[in-house]
């Protein structure tokens, strides 16, 4: 019989399984009651077999900055993290209604800015800002979507509340991790899914081809063609890249497959060169055409913001959306919701501090070993400081850096994130988790896949989720009604 584990409890944390008490909140009693029955060596076979059907898949990612062990297996927990329908409903309306007002937000700041005119938003957050492109300018992209795909990081605290985290509406990642842990799960443990009734994930690459065909240019005639444009095999999220493109029946190409032919962006082929219709790109806007911005990438393809600009081909995400990933700008994100939306915010963000004003600065610096501090445009756990976890010498580190470049950072409360239980060789033990939906805009509307890629703190006590940082990821389970 499965037990929980001898570390049973953080106290002070709230316990998505067990809640303050001690037995199985509404949406796990099915899963406890099956689990109660299992044995605890049984599921341990079954996580070695996971791990070593994600290394026959290949499912890795690569780590920058490590000779040693450059492509990694991601790890994966067999306890699925389970959320009520009800619970869902509202996260869902929340998430809808951001990326509505991110959309809002972008095709404003790219023309009129009436939310700077408002007095809602300083001048300076986008005159000073690197991720806003001029070269955006006026432009409206096809079907009047800038961000297409989205993956809004969210939270949940000791209040039973979700939070959103950050926003990611430039090229976010991990979604071919949320379905190949569904696809395990299933394989593994069919009857679960026979007795626990869990909404499908599967339908996300069609969804996510009918959502990029439903945005194509006007120079498209007939069935859209369809690429993931890859920087190459080294790319942290390269196994990512293929799994979409072969999913969505799409090509996956490199920017030295492509060229611009007659004002369309065309790939190679054994019969020549045949026009793109809609480029979902995974290369960050300064690689994406050394014409107009890093001349020295090779990864992009000279000349495609000029047929961009043309209405020659669809890029997705647009360029320039990364600017609604800056944490500056997510500071002001409740005033964003409602200046395009005329309602409040249905998700909380968590409090921020702008380091760029002084008194802001000043109290971050007099409590830096009580924050998470975090640069602007980071990403993936890299360049922050988490005060709590930091030593004294780190602290003092991050001062001067700090100091020396107040507006690139902001700094958060260390947050009381939940916890879920894992499987360890003792039973069940709690870590804690954070949530990564993934959003689909098109014309036709807005889809938000019911549940996301739940990432988790494998060490105890640790508060960094992210793979590249030693975290794993686990199924997310949102019940039917």
């Amino acid at each position: 019989m499965c037990t929980f584990g001898p570390m049973a409890k953080l106290p002070d944390f709230f316990d998505e399984m067990y809640g303050r008490g001690t037995e199985p909140r509404a949406p796990y009693e099915a899963y406890a009651k099956w689990f109660g029955g299992e044995n605890n060596a049984r599921l341990l076979e079954k996580s070695a077999e996971a791990e070593a059907l994600f290394r026959l898949i290949g499912v890795t990612f690569n780590v920058y900055g490590d000779p040693d062990a450059s492509e990694r297996l991601i790890p994966f927990d067999l306890v699925p993290r389970i959320i009520a329908a009800q619970e869902w409903a509202k996260v869902a309306r929340g998430i809808e209604q951001r990326v509505r007002a991110l959309n809002a937000f972008l095709h404003d700041i790219y023309h009129r800015q009436e939310i700077v005119r408002a007095g809602r938003l300083p001048a300076e957050m986008l005159a000073l800002n690197d991720a806003f492109l001029p070269e955006m300018i006026g432009m409206s992209p096809p079907g009047g979507i800038y961000t297409h795909i989205v993956g809004t990081d969210l939270v949940r605290t000791d209040d039973n509340e979700f939070y959103v985290l950050e926003d990611n509406a430039r090229t976010p990642s991990g979604v071919s991790y949320m379905l190949e842990n569904r696809e395990t799960m299933l394989h593994m443990f069919p009857e679960l899914f026979s007795k626990i009734r869990v909404q499908p994930v599967s339908q996300y690459p069609r969804s996510l081809r009918r959502s990029l065909s439903g945005c194509v240019p006007d120079a498209c005639s007939g069935r859209p063609t369809l690429a993931v444009l890859t920087p190459g095999i080294h790319n942290s999220a390269y196994y990512e890249h293929a799994f979409l493109a072969d999913q969505m029946s799409a090509e996956l190409v490199e920017g030295h497959d492509l060229r611009v032919v007659d004002g369309r962006v065309a790939m190679r082929t054994t019969q020549g060169y045949h026009p793109i219709d809609v480029l979902y790109r995974r290369v960050d806007d300064d690689f994406l055409d050394p014409l107009t911005f890093n001349p020295d990438s090779m990864l992009g393809v000279p000349g495609i913001m000029d047929v961009y600009r043309a209405g020659g081909i669809t890029i997705a995400n647009a360029p320039g959306t990364g600017i609604a990933d800056d944490k500056a700008i997510y500071s002001y994100m409740p005033d964003i919701v409602e200046f395009y939306t005329g309602e409040k915010a249905i998700l909380n963000n968590v409090p921020t501090h702008r380091c760029s004003e002084p008194d802001a600065l000043k109290y971050v610096l007099d409590n830096l070993a009580e924050l998470v501090v975090k640069e602007v445009h980071g990403s993936g756990g890299y360049g922050m400081l988490v005060g709590p976890a930091a030593s004294k010498k780190e602290i003092s580190d991050f001062r001067k850096k700090l100091e020396s470049n107040p507006d690139n950072y902001i700094a958060q409360p260390t947050l009381a994130l939940s916890t879920v239980p894992i499987l360890t060789e003792a039973g069940l033990a709690p870590r804690h988790v954070d949530l990564r939906p993934f959003v689909l805009v098109s014309p036709q509307g807005i889809e938000v896949t019911p549940g996301g890629l739940t990432r988790v703190a494998l060490s105890e006590g640790s508060l960094v989720v992210n793979s590249s940082q030693g975290g794993g990821t686990k199924d997310t389970w949102v019940l039917e009604e």
